[in-house]
């Protein structure tokens, strides 16, 4: 996840240079730029982040490496290395993120027609 406040060039210089690591050591299988999307939460006060994903093969040293350099450079809010098996279906991106808590309203409107929902029912009193 990349600094949107990066301009556009900064930010494929960050994704190129993560990607000569790994044709360097290893050999990419998959690429995705997932573009700007927003976050479920804030990091480094930002909201939004430029997604990229790479799916690839590598030597136990290059993670290291690899994972070394995204901690020290400008410009990466978060990244993750996850080990997968060789058969694992690749992810496709999401079209768009869910609503985060706060821009859900949760008003009785947002559920549909009143008559749709059952009316709650009042215990009467039993004769005795």
């Amino acid at each position: 996840m990349l600094d949107p406040q990066l301009d556009a060039p900064a930010r494929d210089a960050l994704a190129q240079q993560a990607r000569g690591q790994i044709e360097g050591s290893g050999s990419l299988k998959q690429e995705n730029t997932w573009g700007l999307r927003k976050m479920a939460y804030e990091i480094n006060r930002r909201t939004e982040a430029d997604y990229r994903w790479f799916r690839f093969e590598a030597p136990t040293d290059l993670l290291g490496t690899l994972d070394h350099n995204l901690k020290i450079a400008d410009g990466v809010l978060r990244f993750r290395i996850f080990k997968v098996e060789p058969n694992t279906p690749s992810i496709v991106p999401p079209a768009v993120a869910a609503p985060g808590p706060r821009e859900r309203t949760g008003a009785p409107s947002d559920r549909g027609p009143r008559e749709d929902r059952p009316e709650p029912v009042a215990a009467e009193p039993a004769d005795e």
